[in-house]
């Protein structure tokens, strides 16, 4: 497939990273000569610099016979009339653009960009991702990160293993000796920086972060199971105003269970902007690491803290005076990877990359074949991917055991039929159902031979 990816900021590299190490044939525009040559030479992709909305520069990119144009600048407008001259031009048949501003967010609601006016097939909003990021992480607070699968029916637990964890030094055949009705299986395992698919006999130590695939009824279970509160969140403070913030404010507005929320915004005019747009939600006018505004939120009452500023070190240090000031909980925005190590030291609970949630939007939009669902695990390490078993899958009609995976690779469940089956040796992969995949970034091309999904993109 010929893709062209307008963007080569840290998003549109990471998806140029995933689509070219699938032996697609890339090509990465950007206005910065820098970046293109960065990407050029550290991936297998081609590189053209110039402006991605210019009808010359996407010629240069091969636009004539592309199949697929993404389009993830840092300008809403340039994405937009990159998509339309693709479609009027060039005729390019799938068009995906990035999309920030809350104006054009609402007019695609109402429908702007269904007709041929405006030709764009998918719409990503970082800020909206995001957001059900930090709504996601504010529901399971004792996880470091979180995501639902199947339908809703199963749940990725991101969970931090501290040294009161009861199933310290077990290993994970042993837990599943223990614990036979749990629906859980502990997929993967990140141990001193580095993450890896575990063996039935590896151990787990404090220190660990494990991510855990979950039946959604049993989640709560297994969070016990590995020493963790599952205790209601009720109060929550939100340092940010922007658009995240607000985002988020909204929709713990809309639940049912009555939340208590307070907002924190530096500017002045966004402070007003957000008050006018909540109903039930306080919102102060100050810097969110000033500890009299942390006091005045009543922070040390909050189960939980939001940091969503724009800068990621004004997010770090308001989480950590957060914690100082009481709160048992905060999860921080930060954009740049080489932070996240500091997460941990820092006494940090959760944090969410952006560019991740970004990159997981697009690439569900765009993989080909039976995919139903894929997400990002850290900095592209690894992914989670949701199949259906097609009848010329080689895994069709195999008992788990006997089929040939990567050492990158584990099954988390099965879904056959309306059912969620925790998988062992002995079960069974049948035409028809739903696998779920924990999946080593170098180990995705195998995989997608496995599931024979390599045949078409949509």
């Amino acid at each position: 497939m010929k893709i062209i990816i307008c963007g080569a900021g840290q998003v549109g590299w990471q998806i140029a990273r995933h689509l070219s190490g699938e032996k697609n044939d890339v090509t990465v525009v950007d206005s910065n000569p820098e970046l293109v040559r960065r990407a050029a030479d550290t991936l297998d992709v081609q590189g053209v610099a110039g402006f991605a909305s210019y009808p010359d520069v996407l010629e240069r990119a091969g636009a004539r016979d592309a199949d697929l144009i993404i389009a993830a600048t840092h300008s809403d407008e340039v994405n937009m009339v990159t998509c339309q001259v693709a479609h009027s031009v060039f005729g390019i048949t799938r068009k995906i653009a990035r999309v920030r501003a809350q104006s054009y967010l609402d007019a695609i609601y109402s429908d702007l960009y269904r007709t041929d006016h405006l030709p764009i097939d998918v719409v990503i909003s970082p800020e909206r991702e995001v957001a059900e990021a930090a709504l996601q992480r504010l529901a399971a607070p004792a996880t470091f990160d979180t995501e639902h699968f199947m339908g809703g029916r199963v749940q990725l637990l991101g969970i931090a293993l501290d040294e009161d964890c009861p199933v310290l030094n077990t290993s994970l055949r042993q837990l599943t000796d223990l614990f036979s009705t749990l629906r859980a299986i502990v997929a993967g395992v990140r141990r001193e920086g580095r993450l890896f698919a575990p063996e039935a006999e590896d151990q787990l130590y404090a220190g660990d972060q494990v991510y855990v695939f979950s039946h959604v009824e049993d989640a709560n279970r297994t969070l016990e199971i590995f020493g963790k509160s599952t205790k209601k969140q009720e109060r929550i403070v939100i340092i940010g105003g922007g658009n995240v913030g607000l985002a988020v404010a909204r929709a713990l507005e809309r639940r049912t269970d009555r939340i208590r929320c307070k907002v924190i915004e530096r500017d002045r005019a966004q402070a007003e902007r957000a008050a006018d747009a909540l109903e039930r939600t306080i919102v102060l006018n100050g810097d969110g690491m000033d500890m009299d505004i942390l006091q005045e939120a009543n922070i040390d009452r909050a189960d939980a803290v939001l940091v969503v500023t724009d800068d990621d070190k004004t997010n770090i240090l308001a989480a950590v005076r957060a914690k100082q000031a009481g709160c048992p909980m905060a999860i921080a925005l930060v954009n740049d990877p080489t932070l996240v190590p500091l997460m941990g030291p820092l006494d940090i609970d959760a944090y969410i990359n952006p560019r991740a949630t970004t990159v997981s939007s697009i690439l569900r939009h765009i993989r080909h074949g039976r995919v139903r669902e894929i997400y990002s695990i850290g900095d592209a390490e690894a992914e989670v991917i949701e199949a259906q078993v097609l009848s010329t899958s080689p895994i069709a009609g195999r008992l788990i055991r006997d089929i040939e995976f990567p050492e990158g690779v584990l099954v988390g469940a099965l879904l056959k039929g309306e059912t969620v089956v925790k998988p062992l040796g002995d079960t069974k992969v049948e035409e028809g159902n739903v696998i779920l995949l924990f999946v080593m970034a170098g180990d995705v091309p195998e995989v997608e031979r496995l599931l024979q999904v390599s045949i078409d993109f949509f």
